[in-house]
């Protein structure tokens, strides 16, 4: 019985083994050497991308470098994106982008095309509309003086979007802290910085990793306090969630989601 066991469990971990080799693709290293160099398309004569080594660098100063394979005729990126190729030579490079176009790529020979001067390390967005606001406001006969500060810092947040090519890139972005202060004459009532990460619960979680804290506007007085309008976006894009601060006047903050 023990015997029959053993072979059982044998023949179980044989068959698991060869099922995982099976499903690891094995890199077409020679397609990969025939793709380093700078390559630009065939109608426009842009330049598309130039490959060093495993990384694709791409045309514009936002996106990220990508890491890529070739594995059985698709180009695989490093952010899971897979495109089919169609054709592939020394000097010639066509696949199939996200939409399914048939993009047409050509190796450049020439050395004023710009690729070598590709960044390997892009610029960094910073995403604000001001910098620093202040008023002064009034309820029931007390003035309040608020302050907004806007500041970027160096927490980067990734998005991910598709170029002119149809290809899926990353661009960085810095995000903002907010700060907010209310003074009562010489008292202060509220001093605080705000991060995105304060809102956890508000915003969904997906589209908090990807969003910006982009804006702090002041809203309006009422017998609950100071009410601030916090608004987080997906960089350069329609997506935003606005979030309502209230400052109460023993200086207790709340949140409420009033916009998506």
């Amino acid at each position: 019985m023990r015997k029959l066991l053993a072979i059982s469990l044998l023949t179980i971990v044989l068959v698991a083994c060869n099922q995982n080799s099976s499903s690891v693709l094995q890199e077409d290293k020679e397609a990969k050497a025939m793709l380093q160099g700078v390559w630009v398309d065939e109608e426009s004569g842009d330049v598309s991308f130039r490959v060093n080594g495993d990384t694709i660098y791409f045309a514009d100063t936002t996106s990220m470098p990508a890491y890529f394979r070739i594995c059985e005729d698709s180009l695989y990126l490093g952010s899971g994106a897979v495109y089919g190729i169609v054709k592939q030579t020394e000097h010639l490079f066509w696949f199939n982008n996200q939409n399914g176009d048939l993009l047409k790529l050509q190796r450049s020979e020439g050395d004023d095309d710009g690729g070598e001067q590709m960044q390997s390390a892009p610029s960094v967005l910073t995403y604000t509309h001001q910098v620093k606001i202040d008023s002064v406001v009034s309820y029931n006969n007390n003035r309040y003086h608020w302050y907004i500060a806007i500041n970027p810092t160096k927490y980067k947040v990734t998005k991910r979007s598709y170029n002119d090519d149809g290809l899926e890139v990353e661009n960085v972005y810095y995000d903002n802290i907010m700060h907010v202060s209310v003074f009562q004459g010489p008292k202060k009532v509220y001093s605080s910085d705000l991060r995105k990460q304060q809102y956890r619960g508000l915003v969904p979680e997906a589209f908090l990793d990807e969003a910006i804290l982009a804006n702090m506007e002041f809203s309006h007085i009422d017998a609950d306090g100071l009410h601030f309008n916090a608004t987080l976006c997906i960089p350069d894009g329609a997506s935003c969630y606005m979030v309502e601060s209230t400052i109460s006047y023993t200086g207790v903050p709340s949140m409420k989601l009033v916009e998506y």
